[in-house]
């Protein structure tokens, strides 16, 4: 699985995609921080972007790597290798290729600016931690539908449906349940749902670290009162490490059965 890993990092480095995808966030970040001029300000409109980006560009990337690699997987099958280790070892090479870029396409500018002396290092750090559970997450449900779906169209399809369901649905559906139940006491039902959205509970993990909790009214008190608490992030950070950790292994389980 690592000598994959390694093979699947090297290719990405060597693809114009990861540079585009590096450039992209290395000129929006120096954009928001040259023209809003205050670092505060430059994270919360950052979040607000790659809370919709990263899922959707980690879909697609995940989705598309799979099917074209699909001759080189078949190629590894036909050698003395653990069918689970391939398509590990793939995930785990594009998942960290995208994080990689995604982190220094951030880091740079933020540096460059005086990160250090802003006092919003931690803030920062929580965009890059919530930007890389997401790049974990939808590459796994990507590979994962990739495996389950042997045509392409039908597979990208469901792949783009997921991260709409995730990114736009869930939203409403939430916002529905909450407007529909307004008579009762609904702030455990609201804790929950939140908790199956790992877009939502990215969202409400960076704006309670910024402190911006009260934009979002009392909602925003129930989630503060529990989130923002030690055993609120904790449960935060282990819903996150699920989100990453049932796929994956859906993937090592559906892997060593995949038949080609």
């Amino acid at each position: 699985m690592i000598k994959i890993l390694k093979y699947s990092i090297y290719d990405l480095g060597r693809s114009h995609w990861t540079f585009i995808y590096f450039g992209f966030y290395l000129l929006i970040a120096g954009t928001l921080l040259f023209l809003g001029g205050d670092v505060l300000k430059a994270i919360i409109s950052l979040m607000n972007i790659i809370l919709i980006l990263i899922p959707l560009i980690s879909t697609i990337f995940g989705i598309m790597y799979f099917y074209n690699s699909r001759d080189f997987i078949e190629l590894l099958v036909a050698q003395p290798v653990k069918r689970s280790s391939i398509f590990l070892g793939q995930y785990l090479g594009l998942s960290l290729a995208l994080s990689v870029s995604f982190l220094l396409g951030m880091g740079i500018p933020f540096l460059f600016y005086g990160l250090k002396d802003s006092g919003q290092f931690m803030n920062f750090l929580s965009l890059i931690l919530t930007g890389s559970f997401l790049t974990f997450i939808f590459t796994a449900v990507a590979f994962l539908i990739g495996l389950f779906n042997e045509n392409k169209i039908k597979g990208f399809g469901l792949a783009i449906l997921f991260w709409l369901f995730m990114a736009v649905i869930y939203d409403g559906l939430f916002l529905l349940s909450l407007l529909m139940l307004e008579a009762y006491p609904i702030e455990k039902l609201a804790l929950g749902m939140t908790v199956f959205n790992p877009i939502d509970l990215s969202r409400i993990f960076i704006m309670l670290k910024l402190d911006i909790s009260a934009l979002m009214g009392y909602t925003g008190a129930i989630f503060q009162d529990f989130f923002g608490t030690a055993t609120g992030l904790t449960i935060t950070i282990l819903a996150l490490g699920l989100w990453v950790f049932i796929p994956v292994y859906g993937l090592k389980l559906k892997g060593n059965a995949k038949d080609f």
